[in-house]
């Protein structure tokens, strides 16, 4: 595939408008988000920082969005919502979200991002009395958490991590494996990644995860009206693509995902090493054992070489009726009754 082609280009970014209006008719049908409110305290080129909540001097959690898709997954509606699940339990509550590249911020990699989470968490600090926030991540939203915890771990009061990969050692994940290979050549040049090109890999890498166990959940969701609504609410977010920065697409893919710097204690970040060794923040982690994705592997072979006192795992193996075993953290009834209680019970 070239996709330093304008034809090939064009082509994928008429592919994110069509599945775009695939999801404003889902969201005409009353399936879109039903996002609680919020307030945006701070922005820049490429990022900006919601609160959910007044400033208080209890525990709070920044939310680190995933740059892939959009962020109302943690706040799908009333009844599936991670973010007014946390407010119940009193925390305070802000969430990083990432701007789409327009320009202005296409040229921008993984450091850039990881500063941003630096900036926002010195903010809510100081807001919040001097009281540091927990840093809450799921998939790369997750990494690239756990990223910054390595690199100012004194500046976090502790992570969360759900279903993050923080090791992409060959095995760790058959779809990460496959991704590999089925990533084009010259994807890193484009400016920008047309989010639909991101999601035609993946389907690639792993048609089993992203076509046929989706599918294999919504039959066993028939006749379960809850389910069968978490599964439009999930089709819309799907389809609801945003485009990527082109270099920190690039960076990801060779850094991370090929030579797997993170976990082997080779990624700089502002002239710094950081891996496993550094990263001594306490880390409650929670793997899904049916999460094809970011698999239990990819992540306790680097929470296995961090020192033992600051890590904490909670397994959970998955459930029915969530539309896509990698966000069933987010999206799963039994994860929110049984999963989040042992979280919150950590975080006291």
């Amino acid at each position: 595939m070239a996709t330093n082609s304008i034809g090939v280009h064009s082509y994928w970014q008429w592919a994110d408008e069509l599945r775009r209006t695939q999801a404003r008719l889902l969201r005409f049908l009353g399936f879109g988000p039903e996002e609680c409110s919020y307030r945006v305290i701070a922005s820049d080129k490429h990022w900006r920082l919601r609160a959910y909540t007044e400033t208080s001097g209890g525990a709070n959690a920044l939310i680190v969005a995933a740059p892939i898709k959009r962020p109302y997954i943690w706040d799908l509606c009333p009844r599936v919502s991670c973010i007014r699940n946390c407010i119940n339990h009193g925390l305070g509550v802000y969430l990083l979200e990432w701007i789409p590249p327009h320009g202005e911020n296409d040229n921008l990699g993984l450091e850039e991002y990881v500063l941003a989470i630096g900036r926002a968490t010195t903010l809510i600090t100081k807001q919040c009395g001097g009281v540091k926030p927990y840093l809450m991540g799921h998939s790369l939203g997750g990494t690239l958490a756990a990223i910054f915890g390595a690199f100012k771990s004194d500046s976090i009061r502790g992570l969360i991590l759900l279903s993050s990969p923080l090791s992409f050692h060959r095995g760790a994940s058959r779809f990460g494996d496959a991704l590999v290979t089925k990533i084009p050549h010259g994807l890193s040049e484009l400016s920008i990644v047309p989010g639909s090109l991101v999601s035609a890999v993946s389907v690639l890498a792993s048609p089993e995860i992203f076509i046929w166990l989706r599918l294999v959940d919504w039959a066993s969701s028939v006749g379960d009206l809850e389910a069968t609504e978490i599964h439009l609410r999930m089709e819309h977010w799907a389809l609801d693509e945003i485009p990527l920065a082109g270099k920190l697409v690039g960076e990801i893919e060779q850094w991370l995902y090929r030579e797997n710097r993170f976990f082997a204690e080779t990624l700089v970040i502002q002239k710094e090493t950081i891996g496993p060794s550094t990263l001594r923040a306490k880390v409650v982690a929670v793997l899904n054992s049916a999460d094809g994705v970011a698999t239990p592997q990819s992540m306790t072979r680097f929470l296995d070489m961090m020192p033992r006192a600051y890590t904490d795992v909670i397994r959970y193996d998955g459930e029915s009726g969530v539309g896509f075993q990698h966000v069933a953290l987010l999206t799963g009834r039994k994860a929110r009754t049984t999963i989040w209680p042992e979280i919150f019970l950590r975080l006291r």
